[in-house]
């Protein structure tokens, strides 16, 4: 039998569709939100604040939703298809002038302390402003302006002009100023601030158009002299680009010398216009119009206003009256552009000077304090290469002068990322860090030098900020264990060392010159009394790591031991002050320690038998005068047996038990006794007991005592 196939039709529900990838797009929003909040954990919660009433409205149907963004895409379809034009035989695409500004990125409003567009555009007005300041002066008196070359004149004056409208409608309305404090960026207020300036005014003057009366009188660059009215924006650019410039000395005295040659320029104008007025070659003071007429009259101006002298006497009033002027003037003018450029050339090379300063007075110092030959020229050798490096000598002085915020904010970008390296400050607070980052100190080490020793207390962590250290270690110091490059730090264990650091294991010297940021401990405590959340972390991490350094080496491995043996664990080394006094190893030391004792026992043993003799004479003396002076001789009789038996205390304990008992009156001493191995009825106490001196270990006693008799 053959069996039919599934039908594959099915209905489909357009709505609960829409419903379903709703939800699914509104889930993947959710996720999205909450990675990012693991990334930075500072995002406030994704989760919405709940409605104190909620909404009763229902949400439209998604289906509308779709037909409206349909309807919104064919608008903008329709829209740029309005944009094709038909030419020729082909239909291209024509894009609108709101796609052209978007293109010009025009902006509604100018920074001009950072917009570098703005700069580019004070250029092209500066550029514009000095050509109507050096060739108006020059039309008007020399005759370069022919009617056969006007045209060209004329064109180039209505470009300029183009430039100061642009700037005056466009531009100038859109720079943002200072009101109380606050940034203004509005554009109606920016309108009215900038109507409101003499900036505005004199803005205007300068675009009026009194080339009309060219009509009445001819092209005359008269008519253009307000032209060079527009001296704010020449400062402006000056000043915006100073600020943007590396080393802007170099401009100050090109714009300086500029100010000189422009000076020059106008008393040339002035010198052909006296001699035009007096009449060209009327007499030997007026320029004779031989030669090139510009050139022949720079040069006179040049020699007088700098006072060269060698200039043909005037004859006439206006002549003498004219030359004094000019001498006057010269002076003035000649002396303030001289200071001027003694001014611009000191302050450019003031750090140098300062630099110069130091070193001089430190060589001065070395030899009045004869200082080794070496060591001045290490002196010398750092000096010179902190101050190629990075042309001051100590940073700290120029971001001194700086608030806070913009130290950090310079901190953040130089030393952010090689910290963020360190594995003991990941996870603390970012803050802790950012205060830290104001607090590293900047030094320099030459080829050779010694960052820390081996054996001296650890106070500071080092990071690495150029250059490379070598770790040295070995049997003699000098093998080179590892080298530590631009990023690497070492010596982080040291700020958190208790008693205020631990002993370097190794010496680190530096393998060139290396420029090395050092954090002490004391700073980083200062630092963390803000930051307790910190600190406990610091003092975990610390635990870890203070840990891992105090673990031995791994040996080669111990073999366990197997049965009962393991119940009792390996078996301790015997102390080596112990071995020492044994003198051997196992019974054969016992037996020795024994022997000695007893040995010192029997050269003893005489004079204590001497003193029991005595002292039992005076016993038998003592006993006599008691039996005489009795009466009963059987009480007396009764009472010697018992005094004879009774035995004599023995001095010394550690007599042999042979020599307590009672000698008779006429017995010599006997010879001191061999020693035989065997037992004997003594016992060997050894203990331990902790020195009373800090330092000095334990003390080891051994007593040999009698048995007691049982």
């Amino acid at each position: 039998s053959t069996q039919n196939p599934a039908s594959s039709d099915f209905k489909k529900n357009e709505y609960a569709d829409a419903q379903l990838q709703e939800i699914v797009r509104k889930m993947r929003e959710r996720a999205t939100v909450y990675k990012e909040k693991l990334k930075d954990p500072v995002l406030s919660s994704p989760e919405g604040s709940p409605t104190s009433s909620p909404s009763k409205k229902k949400p439209p149907p998604p289906p509308k939703e779709g037909k409206k963004e349909e309807k919104k895409e064919d608008a903008e379809a329709k829209a740029e298809e309005d944009h094709y034009c038909d030419m020729l035989c082909c239909k291209f695409r024509k894009p609108p002038l709101k796609k052209y500004m978007e293109y010009l990125q025009l902006p509604d409003s100018i920074d001009s302390y950072t917009d570098r567009r703005y700069v580019a555009w004070l250029m092209l007005v500066t550029v514009a402003y000095n050509w109507n300041c050096w060739f108006i002066p020059l039309r008007f008196v020399f005759p370069y302006q022919t009617p056969s070359n006007t045209i060209y004149w004329f064109t180039i004056d209505i470009i300029c002009d183009i430039c100061y409208l642009c700037d005056l409608l466009i531009f100038q309305p859109r720079v943002q100023f200072l009101k109380g404090g606050d940034i203004i960026s509005d554009r109606v207020e920016m309108k009215k601030f900038y109507h409101s300036s003499v900036k505005f005014r004199l803005d205007v003057i300068s675009v009026l158009p009194f080339e009309v009366l060219y009509v009445f009188f001819g092209f005359n660059p008269a008519f253009r002299a307000n032209r060079m009215l527009k001296h704010n924006t020449f400062f402006e650019f000056n000043d915006r680009l100073e600020a943007i410039l590396d080393k802007a000395y170099i401009y100050r005295v090109i714009r300086t010398t500029g100010y000189l040659l422009f000076i020059l320029h106008i008393n040339a104008c002035l010198y052909y216009w006296a001699s035009d007025y007096e009449g060209l070659g009327s007499t030997r003071w007026v320029y004779d119009g031989k030669g090139n007429m510009y050139l022949r009259c720079y040069y006179w101006a040049v020699r007088t206003l700098i006072t060269i002298g060698g200039l043909p006497e005037p004859h006439t009033l206006f002549e003498i009256v004219f030359q004094l002027l000019n001498f006057f003037l010269g002076v003035f003018v000649f002396s303030s552009l001289i200071g001027q450029m003694r001014d611009v050339i000191g302050a450019a090379t003031a750090g140098q000077n300062y630099y110069r300063s130091c070193m001089d007075n430190t060589v001065s110092y070395m030899n009045t304090y004869s200082i080794p030959k070496v060591v001045q020229n290490r002196v010398r050798t750092w000096y010179e290469y902190t101050w190629d490096s990075q042309g001051m000598l100590d940073e700290s002085e120029l971001l001194e002068q700086m608030p806070t915020k913009m130290q950090l904010a310079i901190a953040i970008d130089v030393n952010f990322a090689i910290v963020n390296k360190v594995d003991l400050f990941k996870g603390c607070d970012t803050q802790m860090i950012y205060d830290m980052l104001l607090r590293l100190k900047s030094i320099v080490y030459l080829p050779g030098d010694f960052v820390c020793k081996k054996g001296e207390i650890g106070r500071e962590m080092y990071i690495i900020k150029q250059g490379e250290v070598q770790v040295l270690g070995g049997p003699d110091g000098t093998k080179v264990l590892v080298t530590l490059r631009a990023g690497a730090v070492f010596g982080e264990i040291s700020l958190l060392a208790a008693g205020g650091g631990n002993r370097r294991t190794a010496n680190v010297v530096a393998h060139g010159f290396a420029n090395l940021f050092i954090l002490d401990k004391k700073t980083l405590n200062e630092i963390l009394v803000h930051y307790p959340d910190s600190e406990k972390l610091l003092m975990k991490k610390a635990k870890v790591l203070l840990k891992e350094k105090g673990k031995p080496a791994p040996g080669p491995p111990v073999q366990q031991p197997r049965g009962l043996a393991d119940l009792f664990g390996q078996k301790k080394e015997t102390p080596k002050l112990f071995k020492a006094m044994l003198g051997g190893t196992g019974k054969q030391g016992l037996a020795r320690l024994l022997q000695l004792k007893r040995e010192q026992d029997i050269q003893v043993m005489p004079q204590k038998i001497k003193e029991n003799r005595s002292k039992h004479k005076a016993r038998k003396k003592k006993a006599s005068k008691q039996k005489s002076q009795k009466k009963d001789t059987q009480t007396e009789a009764e009472n010697k047996p018992e005094q004879e038996k009774k035995p004599v205390e023995p001095v010394a304990s550690s007599a042999p038990p042979a020599q307590k008992e009672e000698p008779n009156a006429g017995a010599k001493p006997k010879p001191p006794a061999v020693m035989h191995r065997g037992t004997s009825n003594e016992s060997l106490i050894i203990t331990m007991s902790p020195s009373p001196r800090a330092g000095e270990g334990e003390i080891l006693k051994v007593e040999a005592k009698e048995k007691k008799k049982k």
